[in-house]
C-alpha cells in the first residue's frame, strides 16, 4: 500500500499532481497517460458499488 509522501493544497487552475489509480476493471491508470487531454475524475463511495 502506498502513502502520500507530501500534501499540497491546490488552487483553482493549478495542474493536478500525477497519480495512479485502479479502474473498475482493476487496470492501473495514471493521470500522465492523459497529458494534453481534458479529463474528468469521478470518485464515489464504495457502498455505491455492487458486492
Amino acid at each position: 500500500m502506498s502513502t502520500v509522501a507530501e500534501q499540497k493544497t491546490l488552487k483553482a487552475g493549478d495542474p493536478a499532481p500525477d497519480f495512479t489509480l485502479k479502474s473498475i476493471g482493476l487496470k492501473e491508470v495514471s493521470l500522465h497517460d492523459y497529458r494534453g487531454k481534458n479529463v474528468v475524475l469521478l470518485f464515489y463511495p464504495l457502498d455505491w458499488t455492487p458486492g
